[in-house]
């Protein structure tokens, strides 16, 4: 069962969000080599902010995600975003 997650806020910066866009959708085939993230979703919430949650069933899945090439992508394009991403790490409660 996953108990631990990860919930990214990101903040696209001017004129980039087509950019961030196409880049958290290019993530998923970096996401699917990595077999401690059960899940793993981006997701648009508006114009220019998107999201990214993801789930695991140890805290060691976790990190190496923190680590891994998602978050390297992230950082390689930081211009495309407005401000550093918000990574906030949550407790699963409830999955189904």
């Amino acid at each position: 069962m996953v108990k631990y997650g990860l919930f990214v806020r990101l903040e696209a910066a001017d004129g980039r969000a087509d950019d961030l866009q196409a880049l958290l959708t290019s993530a998923r085939d970096l996401v699917e080599q990595e077999p401690g993230t059960t899940v793993w979703y981006a997701m648009r919430f508006g114009p220019t902010t998107f999201g990214i949650f993801d789930a695991f069933e140890g805290e060691d899945g976790r990190q190496a995600h923190l680590g891994g090439a998602v978050a390297q992508a992230l950082g390689e394009h930081a211009e495309l975003l407005a401000a550093a991403p918000n990574i906030e790490q949550v407790d699963v409660l409830a999955a189904k």
